[in-house]
């Protein structure tokens, strides 16, 4: 992996290794099927593949957020393009953003990482990923990939710490100023599709999502006045830090194989959970009021992700970015 230090002004040196053990994925392999030729030398896109709008020369940026009360209010939450809600250990929920069309100087709380999250994020490419650091066990997945890791322990570039919040939810990221000190890819596409328009064929009423993550309950509804997707937590409709209501135009709640992870425990003994993003499951979408039944590929490490309805047709997503609920497979939903 390239691993990138803190703020001097001493030149950075990134340190590329590369392998695999214990089910950790290999970063190398082609870029998604749906996309042209990945993220090579290409012509620039007029479009986003994250989110269906104006594309971004930013470079892409995953970080790793608080989502237990101690951390609320989060900070730029909002102004992710894709966000994944993550079981970790304890039941409790943790969020992996996904940042390209905008870089907010103030993301927060930066937490931990876990085993898992390199299977997620290489489907991004060698991205820029924002983590506060993790136990040995837990970062070892990550620190055997070319991912560009901006550890908080460790000096990473960019973060420093809130005064008014206490340790460890006091952890910012200013991501301009990391984008600007390491270089990372561009956007290309995870295998998404965009329109505006709802798909043709069976839909039904999707004005509400309830599921559960873990032990934590996860809830949405829909606002026809944005024609968006509110992120609620026990009955309260959720705001950033700055006072935007936490929103998104599609939902989707993928149902993944989640195992317990032994090598990774927490301080009270509770082992990480391990979500299998690399396979195939159901998977249902929520767009414009309506919910759409199908199901969700993908190949491999260096795939993107296929939604697809029953029939085998792509499943569109209304452009402007979508939240993705990772669910255990057993979960049950309705």
């Amino acid at each position: 992996m390239a691993f990138v230090a803190g703020l001097t002004a001493v030149p950075m040196v990134l340190a590329g290794c590369s392998g695999s053990s214990g089910g950790s994925p290999s970063s190398s392999g082609p870029a998604p099927s749906t996309s042209s030729q990945g993220p090579g030398k290409q012509p620039a896109p007029k479009v986003s593949p994250l989110t269906g709008e104006k594309a971004s020369n930013n470079p892409v940026i995953a970080v790793k957020i608080e989502d237990t009360a101690l951390g609320r209010p989060q900070a730029g939450t909002n102004k992710a393009d894709i966000v994944y809600i993550e079981q970790v250990e304890g039941g409790l929920t943790r969020l992996m953003a996904i940042f390209n069309s905008s870089l907010p100087t103030v993301v927060e709380p930066v937490r931990s990482t876990r085993p898992s999250d390199p299977e997620l994020a290489l489907q991004y490419g060698n991205l820029i990923f924002v983590t506060s650091g993790g136990s040995k066990a837990g970062l070892a997945p990550l620190l055997k990939t070319h991912i560009k890791a901006v550890i908080g322990d460790r000096g990473g570039v960019g973060l420093t710490r809130d005064p008014n919040r206490q340790a460890p939810e006091n952890l910012m990221a200013n991501l301009p100023l990391i984008a600007k000190k390491v270089k990372g890819p561009k956007a290309h596409s995870i295998g998404l599709t965009w329109s505006k328009s709802t798909p043709a064929g069976k839909t039904s009423k999707g004005t509400l999502v309830q599921t559960r993550v873990g032990n934590t309950p996860v809830e949405f509804k829909y606002n026809t006045k944005s024609h968006r997707y509110m992120r609620v937590i026990d009955g309260a409709i959720q705001h950033t830090k700055s006072g935007s209501v936490i929103s998104t135009p599609n939902v989707v709640v993928q149902f993944c194989k989640i195992t317990v992870y032994t090598k990774d425990r927490d301080v009270n003994g509770n082992p990480a959970q391990y979500t299998k993003t690399v396979g195939s499951g159901r998977a249902v979408v929520y767009r414009n009021g309506r919910r759409i039944d199908g199901t969700w590929r993908r190949k491999s490490v260096s795939d993107g992700t296929l939604l697809r309805t029953k029939s085998g047709k792509p499943i569109p997503l209304n452009p402007g970015g979508a939240w993705f609920v990772l669910v255990n497979q057993n979960t049950p939903f309705k």
